[in-house]
């Protein structure tokens, strides 16, 4: 009775161990080292979205200024700065102006006559805006990936400016690839039909155009068989930001796949209204920088529906509808390091892994109990418990087992007896010394407390370093270790002491077995 809160503290460890790893198959995942599957770590370009918010800012700022009937020769980009030329002296109107409906923006300088004023972005807005960029490309990579089909995919944040990409069990990792990779800002610009290939060829645009090529690839080669450049008005009329859906269709004329996107109520008033200002133009619908088509408008649209066609396989057509729904990526995102596993070597890894993992263990609790005899037994009933409790606190957090993680458990078995030697060291020294076998016990552990608790800190210390900046397969391991040093505590100097006390103390004249 006197040890019944020891023993009940062991049970509710060791049953909530169990409790918690049973279904073990869907408690305990297995990582992709050993399920097979891709590792992927993107890069994001973050720079480039402080870039596409300057573009933003150029667009809303000429908006703004023609509604103030505050005249100007331009508003563009250089660089990391917005300049503005003003056409006479109102500089005080415009300050007040951006002063009022952009405090992002910081005045950086000004020419001599008043007539040229420069800005630049907050700092501190330069970096929400590269910390959003990450997040946000982190949460459409997760939207692509569930569209995707991939089940219990592993898609997080990783420093300031990458994301690591998991996805086990995957087939086709080129696809896969190139579905998360595509950046998928769709644009709609009207084309300046004013502009002859001869003045392209030239490089004689207006300054309010950009050049932007249709690329036809061909899909057996790889290479680009047709590569016809487009004169476009520089703002777009239309973005992807206000598509609600999209999906893919088969033309009834060419019996080829082409994509249906759809627009929200506003998206689609302003998709009428382009559409029946500019009769008779043309409308280029880019994607990515690439002008997929460049149909005239024949009378106005209101329906908010429109067709992105460009000779699509339907395994394509179906791709760009899922980045669509998904959503654009606000920066270009650049592969850092690309992995792909076999399942069969995982299968292999995992019988290996296993065979080890037993011949560790039986060849251990032999050990024990040939060298330190009934006491070595007690031993291995907290290596049993240490392992049990290893697996059940994995299985409560779902932990995700890899190669490195048998690793570590591997280890763990070797390392959950070294506490108990430590102690039954000790206690063999106080039992040559003539003590009783309680005493013994009792100063045995005592003794050995201290060099037990210094070995496993240091041990855990290392452990945390590893999770900290270690990656994914060394995260794997540090995770095991340390839940595998924290239960050999336990184990051996709470559960072994309570076994040796029970046993011992109604029995002080009985003879220790050590």
């Amino acid at each position: 009775m006197k040890y019944k809160f020891r023993w009940a503290i062991i049970f509710i460890v060791v049953i909530g161990s169990l409790i918690s790893l049973y279904p073990i198959n869907e408690k305990i995942k297995l990582g992709l080292d050993l399920r097979g599957g891709m590792y992927v770590l993107l890069g994001v370009d973050v720079d480039k979205a402080v870039d596409a918010k300057l573009d933003t800012l150029v667009t809303q700022i000429k908006k703004d200024l023609r509604n103030e009937e505050i005249g100007f020769n331009f508003v563009k980009k250089e660089k990391d700065k917005i300049v503005i030329a003003l056409k006479d002296n109102s500089v005080d109107k415009m300050k007040k102006l951006l002063s009022k409906n952009y405090p992002i923006l910081k005045e950086s300088s000004i020419s001599e006559n008043e007539l040229l004023v420069e800005y630049q972005l907050d700092p501190k807005e330069v970096q929400k805006i590269k910390d959003y960029a990450v997040e946000q490309a982190a949460q459409v990579i997760r939207n692509r990936v569930d569209q995707f089909g991939v089940t219990e995919p592993i898609i997080q944040r990783q420093g300031e400016k990458n994301i690591l990409v998991q996805l086990p069990g995957i087939t086709d990792p080129d696809r896969a690839l190139k579905l998360i990779g595509k950046t998928a800002q769709l644009k709609f610009y009207l084309v300046d039909d004013t502009v002859t290939s001869s003045d392209i060829a030239s490089g004689n645009i207006p300054f309010d155009d950009i050049i932007l090529y249709k690329k036809v690839i061909d899909k057996r080669t790889g290479k680009v068989i047709e590569n016809t450049p487009f004169a476009l008005k520089r703002d777009a009329v239309l973005t992807g930001d206000y598509l609600v859906d999209a999906e893919v269709r088969i033309s009834s004329q060419f019996n080829e796949p082409y994509v249906l996107i759809k627009f929200d109520s506003a998206g689609a008033k302003l998709f009428g209204e382009i559409t029946k200002n500019n009769v008779g133009k043309r409308l280029a619908i880019v994607l990515d920088n690439n002008v997929y088509s460049a149909p005239v408008i024949r009378e106005a649209i209101m329906g908010g529906e429109a067709q992105i066609t460009g000779n699509f396989t339907m395994e394509e057509a179906k791709d760009l509808a899922i980045v669509l729904r998904a959503g654009s990526l606000p920066a270009p995102v650049k592969v850092l390091e690309n992995r792909t596993v076999g399942p069969s070597l995982g299968k292999d890894s995992i019988q290996k892994g296993i065979k080890a993992s037993l011949i560790g263990l039986i060849l251990v609790i032999g050990f024990m109990a040939v060298y330190y005899k009934f006491s070595g037994i007690i031993a291995d009933i907290a290596l049993l418990l240490n392992l049990v409790i290893i697996l059940g606190v994995m299985g409560m957090f779902k932990a995700t087992l890899t190669l490195p993680g048998i690793a570590g458990l591997i280890l763990t078995i070797g390392m959950s007896v070294d506490a108990n030697v430590l102690i039954f060291e000790r206690i063999r020294e106080e039992v040559r010394l003539g003590r009783t076998a309680l005493s013994a016990i009792e100063a045995g552990f005592e003794k050995a407390m201290s060099t037990i608790l210094d070995a496993n800190i240091t041990t855990l210390i290392a452990a945390v370093v590893l999770f900290q900046f270690g990656t994914g397969p060394v995260k794997g391991f540090a995770v095991t270790l340390s839940i595998g040093i924290l239960a050999s505590m336990f184990t051996a100097i709470f559960v072994s002491r309570t076994i040796f006390l029970q046993l011992y103390e109604t029995k002080k004249s009985r003879k220790l077995s050590i």
